[in-house]
């Protein structure tokens, strides 16, 4: 059994943040009936297009879902939804506050219907404020948290970060929240709550330290490219047939360093001797090491940096990535299977259970796929009934 058999949750939310918190509920057990528009999820189209009418933004955050389509401006779906939502435990939804309301899907008004029910609202700048009803997304809320400006080369432009970490993360907290609901809920502490995440709030939080270098010291850090000016050698260094990072963090890693590149005088040398030496001469220091390392291929310094218990690590593409033995070996590329009985391999989950293991399951729906199976289990509806809403525009 997975941790999560037995709750319902239903997702009524859109793009990345919110159908990624779906999928972890989904792969760890839980029944999760993802709602769509009657056109689809957006994110059905966004790039890049892998082929049976999917895009790779859409299989990665809904696999293991039903599907139902419902057109939330219709009064008859409406009431469809206030059916689902009495018997689910987790309501999930990402509409600007405003627009929930619009479309009877606010807090308050769902709470009356379940007050037992978990109900996750995630926005892009947060539940209060003046920017509570300004969209957000990923690489727009990167760049208004400062995200942007500590990425990229010092002497260059701010640069987006190569992966959509502030919907990805948000979703996780999402689930981390939700979990904590339901906890809250099973020791008797709340019934239903609502818990609020934004991209805004995901992406301060990942400021990490650098945020508390200004609030604790008033220190604003700035851009440093793959290194950094505090520690040296710390970054990505040429060697014979291409990029390696290496990271000797402190002065004992340093002088293992210079023996494993054969340069030990290096460890006397008056502008390395010290870490504040070493990054005050950095320019320096780089074409010292660069020369050493043209000398082997990247697969021989690896073995021999490692060995000396230095931090190192080859620049793997993706796709080299995703056909490593050591992600493979930890199930970070799962099959999943489509309606029509073929495959399609997507990523696995980030965290194992040792006693209830969570299960991927079955590749991204179609729109409306379990429009029929679902109406019919919680709400009763026969097939004559779910023809005649979608005649009528409801589904």
């Amino acid at each position: 059994m997975g941790a999560l058999d037995g709750y319902r949750v239903l997702d009524i939310s859109r793009v990345l943040a919110g159908p990624y918190c779906g999928q972890l509920l989904a792969d760890n057990g839980a029944e999760v009936i993802k709602v769509e528009a009657p056109g689809g999820d957006m994110n059905r189209w966004f790039p890049h297009d892998v082929g049976n009418g999917q895009s790779s933004n859409w299989l990665s955050a809904n696999r293991g879902k039903k599907d139902i389509t419902l057109n939330l401006k219709s009064p008859r779906a409406r009431e469809l939804l206030d059916g689902l939502v009495a018997k689910v435990d987790v309501v999930i939804q990402s509409f600007l506050p405003d627009t929930a309301e619009k479309l009877g899907v606010g807090y308050e008004r769902l709470h009356a219907i379940n007050p037992d029910a978990i109900y996750c609202s995630i926005s892009g700048y947060g539940a209060k404020g003046p920017f509570r009803n300004k969209p957000g997304f990923d690489t727009t809320v990167a760049a208004y948290a400062g995200i942007f400006s500590l990425t990229g080369e010092a002497d260059g432009p701010p640069l987006r970060p190569g992966v959509a970490a502030i919907d990805m993360s948000t979703g996780m907290l999402a689930y981390g929240g939700i979990v904590s609901a339901l906890l809250a809920r099973e020791r008797g502490r709340a019934r239903g709550q609502r818990v609020d995440v934004s991209l805004l709030e995901s992406s301060v939080a990942l400021l990490g330290f650098h945020g508390v270098a200004w609030t604790a010291g008033g220190v604003v850090v700035k851009r440093e490219g793959a290194g950094f000016s505090t520690l040296a050698p710390y970054g990505v260094y040429k060697a014979r047939d291409g990029e390696i990072l290496i990271g000797a963090a402190s002065d004992l890693m340093w002088g293992r360093l210079c023996d494993v590149l054969g340069a030990p005088e290096l460890k006397a040398d008056p502008r390395y001797v010290k870490n504040t030496d070493r990054c005050a001469h950095q320019p320096e220091l780089r074409v010292e090491i660069e020369s050493r390392l043209a000398a082997k291929g990247i697969a021989d310094w690896l073995v021999a940096i490692e060995k000396a218990g230095i931090a190192t690590a080859p620049i793997n593409s993706v796709d080299t990535v995703l056909q490593d033995e050591q992600v493979l070996a930890n199930d970070m590329v799962v099959p999943a299977r489509r309606p029509d009985g073929s495959t399609v391999d997507l990523l696995g989950l980030p965290f194992k259970l040792s006693g209830t293991p969570g299960k991927p399951g079955a590749a991204p729906p179609e729109p409306g796929q379990d429009n029929e199976a679902v109406l019919g289990e919680y709400l009763g509806l026969s097939a004559d009934d779910v023809a005649a809403l979608a005649a009528e525009g409801a589904i």
